[in-house]
């Protein structure tokens, strides 16, 4: 064994500056024969190495062995220089399929903490519990000491809800956390890794927003229990070995280690010698309006039809001078919320969109309602920039059949070039939809109002489509970084 080392080293390029050497010897116990930041030269390791004498012991404790070098050995005060500083976000099933289980869920994410180096410069982290959908605990820039963090861990609560709906918080966090206003350092060529623990199936799609976050090079860890499907946890996974299982959440301290092991196998890089070109994509800006149904017969659903706007409107870049939001509510008539040039900033939006109440009233009219926005809201005097050829989206979401027509109103928009989405539920006229929206396809339907959420996405992916595509800009060179990942 010990030549076998000798021979191993002799082939290294030994220096403070190269290749490093450590050598520990274990039984019951490990002990260090010299770290990497003892030696500098060859010579000094190999003299060491052919001195070593055995150690002994009856019980071969491997386990321990590997937890006290990840420890103790491969830290920066140990000469490690693979350590490299990370943005890593945990991402927990707060949904009622888990309330037993969360205390397990707040420990772990705490006994992950504690190993990591926190600090501004050097790992940062966040935490985000979903069901339906998501909420951030806090994010990657909030929390610059360990203390802080694993203090609001240990306060965290239970979320509760349902359904699950895994796929629109991985769409969330790819959105709203691994960016830079949220503190990722991800163009800075900073490791981005995502911890999801997870205790059920996913009720929406995964498939998608998986591969965005896998575009974006963020490294996702999946780790489920006996009632998640394991084949989905290891397509969101970036590699099917990061999509470990549990039987029960009090088991997670079991995989703990290898999740560990996984994370510090990411190690960084730099060579100057290729310069990577990144160029940032803008979706060109746009004028986005809601059309919301406040007739009685939805009044229960209205809150999710309020929440379901204040989410899209998070993902847009809301300014006078990129995008503008508009809502509109309406029953036997129409009732302008805020107009296209009323707001100016994200905050202003949501806030009134947070505070909207129910409209009421007895008749559904929505071909009035269509004619009306067309002649009141998609004009310049109410902030629309069509005549500067500036996209005009509008976005209908309905809960039943109109009392009225809606040709008019909907081929006076399309003639208008108004690009039309309506979302539907069970009650609503599958036909008048599609004749509503601009191409049949753009007429999404969920069963219940608070079913919204499953279809965020697909409505995102649209909007996307029918904008004009990337302007150009100039590309930002930052320098090339290599991930090597030992399994």
């Amino acid at each position: 064994m010990r030549e076998f080392v000798q021979r191993v080293i002799e082939k290294l390029n030994v220096g403070e500056n190269k290749d490093r050497v450590s050598v520990v010897q274990y039984s019951r116990e490990a002990e260090v024969h010299f770290y990497l930041n003892t030696y500098n030269t060859k010579e000094d390791i190999l003299d060491t190495v052919r001195g070593l004498r055995h150690r002994r012991g009856r019980l071969l404790n491997t386990g321990a062995a590997l937890q006290y070098v990840r420890d103790n050995v491969f830290t920066a005060s140990s000469g490690n220089q693979g350590i490299t500083k990370r943005d890593v976000v945990f991402l927990l099933d707060g949904s009622d399929g888990t309330s037993n289980g969360f205390r397990s869920m707040q420990d772990f994410v705490q006994r992950v903490v504690e190993k990591l180096n926190v600090g501004e410069n050097e790992d940062r982290v966040s935490v985000v519990q979903y069901s339906r959908d998501a909420e951030v605990h806090f994010y990657l820039n909030t929390y610059n000491t360990k203390q802080d963090i694993l203090d609001t861990v240990r306060g965290l609560r239970h979320r509760r809800g349902g359904p699950l709906n895994t796929g629109a918080a991985l769409q969330y966090v790819r959105d709203n956390v691994f960016t830079a206003s949220a503190g990722s350092r991800r163009l800075e060529g900073v490791p981005q890794m995502l911890i999801l623990i997870n205790g059920g199936r996913s009720f929406d799609d995964v498939d998608t927003p998986a591969s965005a976050l896998k575009d974006l090079s963020v490294f996702v860890f999946g780790i489920g229990t006996r009632t998640s499907d394991s084949g989905e946890m290891q397509r969101i996974a970036s590699d099917p070995s990061y999509a470990l299982s549990v039987a029960e959440f009090s088991d997670l301290p079991n995989v703990q280690m290898e999740l560990s092991s996984a994370m510090t196998t990411v190690i960084v890089r730099s060579t100057p010698l290729t310069p990577t070109v990144i160029v940032e994509r803008h979706l060109p800006k746009k004028d986005v309006v809601f059309l919301l149904d406040g007739s009685d017969a939805i009044q229960s659903g209205f809150p999710n039809m309020r929440d379901f706007v204040q989410r899209v409107v998070e993902t847009l870049d809301v300014d006078d001078s990129r995008d503008r939001v508009s809502v509109v509510q309406y029953s036997s008539d129409p009732a302008v919320q805020f107009y296209l040039n009323t707001y100016t900033t994200k905050s202003e939006a949501l806030a009134t969109i947070r505070g909207l109440r129910h409209k009421g009233g007895r008749s559904l009219n929505t071909g009035a309602a269509l004619q009306y926005l067309r002649d009141n809201v998609f004009t310049a005097s109410a902030g629309s920039r069509r005549q500067e050829g500036v996209p005009q989206l509008l976005i209908v979401l309905s809960g039943g059949r109109s009392s009225d027509s809606v040709d008019s109103g909907a081929s006076a928009l399309k003639g208008l070039g108004v690009l039309t989405f309506a979302v539907g539920t069970r009650h609503s006229d599958r036909k008048e939809l599609q004749n509503i929206s601009y191409k049949p396809s753009y007429a999404l339907s969920v069963s219940d109002l608070n079913d919204l959420p499953s279809v965020q996405q697909q409505l995102r992916s649209s909007m996307e489509s029918v904008t004009i595509g990337v302007v150009p800009e100039s590309p930002t060179v930052l320098g090339k970084e290599i991930f090597f990942f030992r399994k």
